[in-house]
């Protein structure tokens, strides 16, 4: 199934396009870095062996690298479930990878090494030789923590987490508010040591805790242009406080972020967004990016009235001048970004969701999709790709900013694919390598 929402346009606009130069077709400015000879590591989760279902990825993480001559090439084919290399991590590992491709960074997810950070030079194929010693940030940020690199030249990741928010009452019983102890954790990931941590309570507004409303979790830090001040992503709960449970339904606050020093990692400050009121947490990848014009572009999830993209200035707070509702982007209803990825010029590759779409029958989740959306004009393309009821995204981490192609990974779970190279600047996309998949699998990234 293919779907494009492309608009019909009047015989004079074509005319007008089809007499440009070709200079007129390279109208995103100047193009982002791009690195010759470079290597793209293919990622692929493992189907779980307990309670398993197809897609879940609770059975470890596998990588394989292909020079960038053979990631464009449709007449090569690459079993990476079947050659490739075994991330450390119990369950799907939490990757990232140096600008040039020739590093990869891992915080093992769960198990006996659950919040260990490695290392590897990247040698093509199955070849990932470690380098420099591992730290292990579990102490600090649990066994499963979220992290983020930074955009420093590849020399900083950054860990949170909260403890399980607990209830806290009066001696006689009367709710006061629900909060667990947020830590915030900077890694020298050329070292490979912790830079810095800190422990605290965030609190909101008195009248908010009040309502049982409260942080779950924070993920997906961003650092300002100014290098200044981190920008974490919130994913909000919220305690009924009559009995002390977990509400599913409620009315939500507008979308909030915490502001930290850096490097410090002090002073914690909560912005609210009177646009968004999804949470900004992200999921398994970057959902926060600063954009060419210096702002911090801002995705939500689990709003009511479909994601939005926020922007924080250059103060540290909300510009509530800007409005980009993807749904109405895009002409659909309930959509959901599941990750995005900036790549230059004031665009960026998000995949999505929405409220109807197909559900699969094998991995029972919505089918993704995938668009190329323009922070300044605040519109919208869905891509042209092979679409499938099986095509699931949400647990999508690496997207490939090289030039003004993107790579990315493009197969329904257990099914076979292919790498994609979308243009960032036309929204053109080209097939590449053939990728082999397993039953049960699914491919998680370019990195």
């Amino acid at each position: 199934m293919k779907r494009s929402y492309f608009k019909v346009l009047p015989m004079a606009m074509l005319a007008f396009f089809a007499s440009c130069s070709d200079d007129d077709t390279n109208n995103g400015g100047t193009p982002p870095p791009s690195t010759e000879d470079r290597w793209i590591t293919i990622a692929g989760a493992v189907m779980g062996t307990t309670d398993a279902v197809p897609g879940d990825g609770n059975g470890g993480t596998i990588v394989y690298s292909i020079s960038k001559e053979d990631a464009q090439d449709p007449s090569k084919s690459f079993d990476v479930f079947e050659n490739g290399f075994l991330v450390p991590s119990a369950r799907t590992a939490r990757l990232q990878s140096s600008m040039d491709g020739s590093t990869l960074f891992n915080i093992a997810y769960g198990g006996g090494n659950g919040g260990e950070f490695s290392k590897y030079i990247v040698n093509g194929g199955q070849n990932f030789s470690q380098t420099g010693g591992n730290v292990n940030i579990s102490q600090y940020a649990g066994t499963s923590p979220r992290w983020a690199k930074l955009f420093d030249g590849d020399q900083t990741g950054v860990a949170v987490n909260v403890t399980t928010p607990a209830v806290v009452s009066t001696p006689e019983g009367s709710y006061v508010r629900t909060f667990g102890t947020a830590t915030v954790v900077s890694i020298d990931m050329q070292n490979a040591l912790i830079s810095a941590a800190k422990s605290y309570e965030i609190p909101l507004t008195a009248e908010e805790e009040a309502q049982g409303h409260h942080i779950f979790r924070l993920d997906a830090p961003v650092l300002n242009a100014a290098k200044n001040k981190l920008i974490i992503g919130t994913w909000m709960r919220k305690t009924n406080p009559a009995t002390g449970a977990n509400e599913t339904d409620f009315d939500r606050l507008g979308s909030k972020s915490v502001v930290v020093d850096y490097p410090s990692l002090e002073n914690p400050v909560v912005i609210t967004s009177t646009v968004g009121f999804g949470d900004t947490s992200g999921y398994r990848s970057f959902n926060a990016f600063v954009g060419d014009d210096n702002n911090i572009y801002q995705a939500t999830q689990r709003e009511a009235g479909g994601s939005h993209i926020l922007r924080i200035n250059q103060n540290n707070q909300y510009d509530n001048s800007y409005v980009f509702s993807l749904d109405a982007a895009l002409g659909v209803t309930g959509s959901y970004i599941e990750n995005w990825r900036y790549a230059g010029n004031g665009k960026a590759i998000i995949t999505y969701t929405h409220e109807n779409a197909p559900v699969s029958a094998l991995t029972e989740q919505s089918q993704s999709f995938v668009a190329l959306i323009d922070l300044n004009a605040k519109t919208a393309q869905q891509l042209d790709l092979p679409y499938t009821t099986d095509m699931y995204f949400f647990q999508y981490q690496g997207f490939v900013v090289d030039g003004y192609d993107v790579y990315m990974t493009v197969a329904p779970v257990g099914q076979d694919g292919n790498v994609y190279i979308i243009n960032s600047n036309t929204g053109t996309v080209t097939k590449g390598a053939k990728l082999i998949n397993k039953p049960g699998n699914h491919f998680i990234g370019a990195f």
